[in-house]
């Protein structure tokens, strides 16, 4: 029990502690424009002691602005994940299917966010279906490679238990494929919506709507910065929070 505290509680706390002693030597000696750790809190106090206050558009509380990128990264994610399975599966169970289309997947895995939202400022002439389209097809790619890998990593006794038992395509897909494969699926899943929060920074600081990452952009250009520092460590938690409530659901699936 005391070995579990530790690891969980204390040496954390003891590694919050040795970055925060850091930041302050840093912002002393190195970088005089970098707020300490105090001053970050005094300028931003406000900010999360009333986390949905709204005095205008961008100068609105963080839990607000964090809501506002959450709904953003929640669509992009649903419709990346809406797109990206299916297409994961007939990569893995189609051969031709996957002769086809895996080098366009291999082609358009590693463009850049930054690349893909002027393209969707040019289709739709709108930043929220914009953001929501750039989110989608970065998001996409972790959850298609990995399903298509869960696909074809099946054994292929099962394959054959399932023809000696005449099932059909659509019970050996319920029965047999889906279940096997769900453990690299929402690994998938994981790393998507991991990848859709750091998408979700990028599209709100380029197109300046309200959000987590469109305010670290404002005050950046307002000189700003402990309200810099207060954007990431909300980035930062987000984002930890999401894949630790994935990696829940994955350790369930994993389990099941």
């Amino acid at each position: 029990m005391r070995i579990d505290i530790s690891q969980k509680v204390i040496l954390p706390l003891l590694g919050a502690a040795c970055v925060l002693v850091v930041w302050s030597i840093v912002s002393v000696t190195v970088a005089p424009d970098l707020p300490s750790p105090g001053r970050t809190w005094r300028e931003s106090q406000r900010y999360v002691l009333e986390p949905f206050f709204k005095d205008g558009e961008m100068n609105q509380g963080i839990g607000r602005l964090a809501f506002y990128s959450l709904v953003r990264v929640g669509k992009g994610f649903a419709l990346a994940l809406a797109i990206g399975t299916p297409i994961g599966f007939l990569l893995g169970l189609s051969r031709r299917f996957h002769q086809s289309f895996d080098p366009i997947v291999q082609f358009m895995r590693p463009i850049s966010p930054l690349a893909w939202l002027p393209l969707g400022l040019v289709i739709f002439q709108k930043s929220e279906p914009a953001a929501i389209f750039t989110i989608a097809l970065c998001a996409m790619w972790p959850t298609v490679i990995n399903t298509a890998v869960g696909v074809r990593s099946i054994s292929p006794d099962y394959l054959n238990v399932g023809r000696v038992l005449k099932l059909s395509r659509v019970k050996t897909l319920t029965r047999i494929v889906i279940p096997a494969t769900l453990p690299y699926v929402f690994t998938g899943y994981r790393l998507s919506l991991g990848l859709a929060w750091l998408v979700i920074v990028a599209a709100e600081m380029l197109t300046g709507t309200p959000g987590v990452g469109g305010f670290l952009w404002q005050e950046y250009n307002s000189l700003v910065y402990s309200h810099i520092i207060l954007s990431v460590i909300t980035i930062g938690a987000i984002g930890f929070v999401l894949d630790r409530l994935m990696g829940l659901v994955e350790a369930r699936v994993r389990i099941d």
